[in-house]
């Protein structure tokens, strides 16, 4: 759920509520406009959220109380646009439009989509006639053709059958984190193992944030196209022909626009606060 300017009703009156505990001094009227846009940037600035101005899933977590040790944080932020030369906006924009969201699911588990010709072809590559027998016996699972896609927390119950088969296989069939990297690169990210690419991914999304930064720094480039803001250029790598069909340039483009007149944390170079 996300609430943000313009929205109404009993969420909104709750979120003013909470804001209101954790020392903003809104009218609990229900209706989400200027006064509690600022509130929600203040709490955000407060705990080291990404400075966004309207209420998603991490605002609202902490809100309630939850625990923000596996969420990203702005200083990470920061750090990340620093290691790739890049200005804060630039990393900003691409950690909201990029993402997958939230890297977790409700379970706590990181977030992952199954790709079952994914696993067909890493097992082809290690033994085809396994690769055929695994086909045959579980399609939903092992699959020349993609598909099959359950969606959310199901997803695991698709990796759980693939991981009893081959782990490491089952692991780098699977898209992780906020953004959504396949595990098959976890030999360039830097990583010993595709067992640790998993267990980082599981530890929080600033772990899952240095997988992407690793992802970005072994494409020369998408380095460049973020570097240089070229958004299209960053859209076609980064999302391959089709990004086109879900404006993935104009998203990172007005992200851009909205951070870059924002201010600043300490230590980003030459951008401002998401």
């Amino acid at each position: 759920m996300t609430l943000k300017k313009g929205s109404n009703g009993y969420q909104v009156r709750d979120l003013q509520q909470r804001l209101n505990t954790a020392g903003a001094s809104l009218t609990v009227d229900g209706w989400f406009g200027d006064a509690t846009q600022q509130a929600i940037e203040q709490f955000q600035d407060k705990h080291d959220l990404p400075k966004t101005g309207y209420a998603g899933v991490r605002t609202l977590a902490l809100l309630a109380g939850e625990s923000r040790s596996k969420f990203i944080q702005n200083s990470q932020l920061a750090n990340a646009a620093m290691v790739l030369g890049a200005s804060f906006a630039a990393m900003a924009s691409v950690a909201e439009v990029e993402s997958n969201g939230f890297g977790f699911f409700g379970c706590g588990r990181p977030a992952i989509l199954f790709e079952r010709h994914v696993f067909y072809r890493q097992l082809k590559e290690l033994n085809p006639t396994m690769a055929a027998e695994m086909s045959a016996k579980h399609p939903n699972i092992c699959n020349p053709v993609r598909g099959g896609y359950t969606g959310g927390s199901g997803e695991y119950q698709r990796f759980a059958i693939a991981y009893l088969l081959n782990p490491d296989a089952a692991i780098c069939a699977c898209s992780w984190g906020m953004f959504q990297i396949m595990g098959f690169h976890w030999h360039h990210l830097g990583y010993d193992s595709a067992q640790a690419f998993k267990q980082a991914m599981e530890v929080s999304e600033g772990e899952q944030l240095n997988a992407l930064v690793q992802f970005i720094k072994a494409d020369s480039v998408l380095h460049k196209a973020l570097n240089t803001r070229k958004w299209a250029d960053f859209a076609k790598r980064y999302n391959g022909s089709a990004y086109k069909e879900n404006d993935y340039d104009i998203k990172l483009a007005r992200a851009y626009q909205q951070f870059n007149v924002k201010k600043q944390p300490q230590g980003a170079d030459d951008a401002v606060a998401a």
